[in-house]
């Protein structure tokens, strides 16, 4: 049994026992459409149809409570020897290895290190950052961290952070310049700062959404640069637009250097996910990691 199975079968019973997908996704750490897609991919693995919902309740069919009766034992067994384990986790040890990009490792891995760390004083974690989408296997790691719309379909994927918006924003003296672009399009008129993706080297194409319609622009301007801190200060300097995600244009915005542009037209998308490949067995420190990331965000759940 590979160990997406298991993981699968982890989430049919999280359903079963919480009575609806949301209460199910909230406890588990994960989005209600990622949990919907899971028990996709275990019904169509067994061939069969394991959960009823109503509008308020999802019970599972007769197929799916001989399943929970069968499996919720053994899944009992398998968290037994994991607690066992974690009572024991000041002896382990070893090094976590992970890939991620910049604003990954800063926003979704950075505040979690110090508690993990004061929890689990023998493991050594290193973050390789890079911008390129990586093959895990092959860069040695063992895990990787992107934004979840980038995630491939054969990973296991752990939401890291909330959803994220990526916004554009433009500094007060260059709005009273050039003026405000009412719609996405119009940013074909202004002065842009570009970045290139590190992966095929493309120019990046800036995305909006608004009210079901999708608007994907090729902007121009002077300066194009991968450097997050470079196109900030241009921003600041009044140079042209940039296209940032919100947490790393905060600073900013906050103190009244940039104002956000466009409001409407940037919704929230799928935040950060640390994923790992499903038939690969976790190690002990990636399962300790994942499990105390988790317990993290269901506490703050619960508040």
């Amino acid at each position: 049994m590979k160990g997406s199975d298991v993981a699968e079968l982890g989430a049919f019973v999280a359903i079963v026992e919480h009575g609806n997908f949301a209460r199910a996704a909230g406890w588990l750490g994960v989005s209600p459409s990622a949990l919907s897609q899971t028990i996709q991919r275990l019904e169509a693995r067994l061939g069969q149809r394991l959960l009823n919902r109503t509008t308020r309740t999802t019970r599972p069919t007769e197929a799916g409570q001989q399943l929970y009766e069968r499996v919720r034992p053994a899944l009992k067994e398998i968290s037994a020897a994991q607690a066992q384990l974690l009572e024991q986790q000041d002896e382990l040890g070893g090094r976590l290895r992970i890939n991620a990009s910049r604003a990954g490792a800063a926003y979704a891995l950075a505040p979690h290190l110090a508690s993990f760390a004061e929890t689990y004083p023998g493991i050594e974690v290193e973050i390789v950052v890079s911008d390129r989408l990586e093959n895990v296997v092959a860069s040695e790691c063992d895990a990787g961290l992107r934004l979840g719309e980038s995630l491939e379909q054969d990973m296991v994927g752990v939401p890291m952070s909330e959803p994220l918006r990526w916004i554009a924003v433009a500094s007060p003296l260059y709005l009273a310049r050039a003026g405000t672009p009412e719609h996405p399009a119009a940013l074909k008129e202004h002065t842009c700062i570009n970045m290139r993706w590190p992966s095929g080297g493309h120019l990046f194409h800036w995305e909006f959404e608004c009210e079901g319609q999708s608007v994907r622009v090729a902007v121009t301007g002077p300066l194009c640069t991968n450097d997050v801190a470079t196109r900030l200060r241009a921003v600041k300097d009044g140079l042209g637009i940039g296209y940032f995600l919100e947490p790393e244009v905060r600073g900013l915005l906050s103190a009244g250097d940039a104002v956000e542009v466009l409001e409407s037209w940037c919704p929230r998308e799928p935040g950060f996910y640390l994923y790992y490949p499903g038939n690969r067995l976790v190690t002990p420190q990636l399962r300790a990691f994942l499990d105390h990331v988790m317990a993290r965000r269901r506490k703050v759940v619960a508040t």
